[in-house]
């Protein structure tokens, strides 16, 4: 058999669209806007922090495609060359009572990096996929030690955990959840830590408050049949919400007064997106278990993982209690050696470093979103920031034009610009960027600059 390289087809662009229309399904794909014309773009190549589609558009990437694609898409030689080694020497292999040499190598790799005691690995295939297997390891840990009442979840509001069922329980939107109640998994919902809007000018006073809020719902919910408490560093939806000073170490401690695990979703702000390889480890407090995801592999491959404390696997280690939980691609040979080629790149190219150094650069210029009328507040930290928009009185916008802003307006400008960003309502109104970590200070003028642009032409009846 000869061995030929699959090249895709050279389609024209209209041919691209009818192809679209009608057989590929999109993720999140308002599928009805086909018949009045809409084109998504159908993207060919990439390099730098910037792609292409299929009519020869350049966008400038600054989302990291959904904040995965830290190192943007100029390696691909490098990670090619690391894939065909792989799958020359070892195609596939399960992890189902047999290992292999990237999973081992990969897993005592990211227990070096981990906070202290997080010294287990167990892969997935994604983030939904790290989320559900994390509630899976904790109610097997309380199951060993007697208490397998612990079932239910205290979660955020308008948290994000993913969409397969379980995660989807966890997820704090009710819009995402309604179509498929009742939910796979019992959670209860504690404040997330918007600032904006909120009483509190001191600290410690926001982040009393919440973690009172958050014992209540804890209370209610009854300590005892509690299992875990899971939140992210960095709270995507609802605008890259950071915590006030103190707000991990009352959690850590909830936890511990309970007897509760606490597990940090870290599938959007690991590896690098916000300060070091988990930003968890910034808190001073060591959580139960890890979620990752997305920047494990930069996006040249799919992969996810839980990585758990030494606690909280030992009783997988007794004799006669299986760990009965697996899926059949987590950890694939192909996915382990691209992540191993990916924290090469990271520690080699100073990736790290780069978001350190320029994180103040970038938080200044979000800040200066904030002289808009239309912006309300701009929050976040190290690659990934937002802005929060409002009517010009100050108002949260009204249903009518919220929607006009997010899924009309915003979209098309940002096409037009040739920008990749996100504008979303899974709370207040936002925009957000989050870019490649390997972006320089001009990439991020630039992103900045068509950003500020799309708000500075927006219509101005979209904010009364």
């Amino acid at each position: 058999m000869t061995n030929q390289l699959r090249t895709p087809p050279m389609w024209s662009h209209d041919r691209y669209q009818e192809a679209l229309h009608k057989h590929l399904l999109l993720h999140f794909g308002n599928h009805g806007k086909f018949s009045d014309g809409w084109q998504p773009p159908v993207l060919v190549r990439g390099d730098g922090v910037h792609v292409w589609d299929t009519q020869g558009r350049r966008y400038i990437d600054a989302l990291s495609s959904l904040f995965c694609a830290q190192l943007g898409y100029s390696y691909g030689d490098e990670f090619a060359a690391a894939a065909s080694a792989q799958l020359r020497r070892l195609s596939f292999n399960t992890l189902w009572s047999t290992a292999h040499v990237p999973a081992i190598e990969l897993a005592e790799r990211i227990s070096g990096i981990a906070p202290p005691g997080m010294s287990k690995v167990f892969f997935t295939g994604g983030g939904s996929e790290a989320v559900e297997s994390a509630y899976k390891l904790v109610r097997l840990y309380h199951n060993a030690r007697g208490e397998g009442r612990r079932v239910k979840v205290i979660a955020r509001r308008t948290a994000y955990h993913g969409l397969s069922l379980g995660a989807l329980a966890m997820t704090g939107i009710p819009a995402l959840k309604a179509p498929f109640d009742p939910p796979a998994i019992s959670v209860h919902h504690a404040p997330n830590t918007n600032r904006y809007r909120t009483p509190e000018v001191d600290e410690a006073a926001f982040a009393a408050r919440l973690l009172a809020e958050t014992e209540a719902v804890i209370l209610a919910a009854d300590p005892a049949q509690v299992a875990m408490l899971i939140a992210e560093p960095v709270q995507n939806a609802g605008g890259c919400l950071t915590p006030p000073a103190g707000y991990w170490q009352g959690l850590r401690a909830l936890a511990d007064r309970y007897g509760f695990l606490l597990v940090a979703d870290e599938v959007i702000t690991a590896f690098g997106r916000v300060d070091g390889y988990f930003a968890v480890a910034t808190t001073g407090i060591v959580p139960d278990l890890i979620t990752v995801a997305k920047g494990i592999t930069s996006a040249y491959a799919p992969l996810g993982a839980v990585i758990i404390n030494e606690r909280v696997a030992a009783p997988l280690y007794e004799p006669n209690r299986p760990l009965s939980h697996g899926i059949t691609f987590a950890g694939h040979p192909l996915s382990a050696s691209i992540a191993l080629t990916n924290l090469e790149i990271f520690a080699r190219d100073e990736v790290l470093a780069n978001v350190t150094k320029l994180t103040p650069y970038l938080a200044q210029k979000m800040a200066a979103l904030r002289d808009l009328p239309m912006v309300a507040d701009v929050r976040g930290d190290g690659f990934f920031w937002a802005a929060e928009l409002a009517a010009l009185s100050g108002e949260r916008l009204g249903d009518a034009n919220r929607e006009a802003l997010i899924r009309g307006y915003l979209p098309r400008k940002f096409r037009e610009l040739g920008l990749i960003a996100r504008a979303d309502d899974r709370g207040d109104a936002v925009v957000q960027i989050g870019p490649p970590l390997v972006s320089t200070a001009s990439d991020l003028d630039e992103m900045v600059a068509l950003l500020t642009q799309a708000l500075v032409e927006a219509p101005q009846e979209l904010f009364e």
